[in-house]
């Protein structure tokens, strides 16, 4: 049995864990649990979807697959210390530990991307940087070791068919692939940052920003990079 920790917060967006989920799912003998502090109902950061945590942290002591997904409240959550414990523990004996959008704040904030190659959703690679990665902006998936990271949001999708081929072969992928009819055709090209022009590039960070801008959220953010510039140089002068 494969056990696959996907965990869910408050304010995660939907498909950043619910599109590898429906790929996730379908390997063989996959046990799929929605992790956090209980179960519970959890809303979405559209504020109208709930879904349920299906079991605790302590529950769920040693999962085989770990998936942090993105969302509006990343860096509210990336302080949070409970579950950064739980991701670092975890993490250790986990086969694959892997982030969707801007999840992978959290696994940096919990300290397993220190100079490591990692993307997000182009508007959190500024904070990965600031917390210590190479922040990879032009590959849509990026893996380093047993850590796999995803751009924004959709991108999960082609995280998890990745993981999908690592963990039940690609024959196994490509016929999830198929029963999901996943043959991306947008009718638009404008889903990379180097692909849109400066008009829509200034749009999508408009509207982005009237859901991340909120005080809770710039309080959250700017609490996370004092803490770690803190820690970074406490570090630095225990070196000496």
């Amino acid at each position: 049995m494969t056990q696959i920790a996907i965990v869910t917060y408050p304010g995660c967006t939907a498909l950043d864990f619910i599109g590898p989920y429906e790929v996730l799912r379908g390997l063989p003998d996959a046990e799929v649990r929605f992790v956090w502090h209980e179960p519970g109902p959890i809303t979405a950061d559209s504020g109208v979807l709930v879904i349920g945590a299906t079991h605790s942290f302590t529950e769920t002591p040693s999962p085989d697959v770990i998936l942090v997904p993105g969302g509006m409240t990343t860096v509210e959550h990336a302080r949070d210390d409970v579950l950064l414990d739980w991701v670092r523990q975890v993490h250790t004996n986990a086969t694959w530990t892997a982030s969707v959008c801007s999840g992978s704040i959290i696994l940096a904030a919990a300290g397993l991307l220190n100079g490591k190659r990692a993307t997000s959703h182009w508007m959190a690679l500024p904070i990965l940087k600031t917390l210590g990665v190479i922040a990879v902006s032009d590959e849509r998936v990026v893996h380093e070791g047993r850590i796999v990271t995803s751009a924004g949001v959709s991108a999960g999708i082609d995280l998890a068919l990745w993981l999908a081929g690592q963990i039940g072969g690609d024959d196994r992928a490509k016929v999830i692939q198929l029963s999901m009819e996943y043959d991306p055709q947008p009718p638009f090209d404008c889903g990379h940052m180097s692909k849109a022009s400066a008009r829509h590039k200034a749009a999508a960070t408009a509207l982005m920003a009237r859901e991340i801008a909120t005080p809770a959220q710039l309080k959250a953010g700017t609490r996370l990079l004092w803490s770690h510039a803190l820690d970074a140089a406490r570090a630095k002068v225990a070196r000496r």
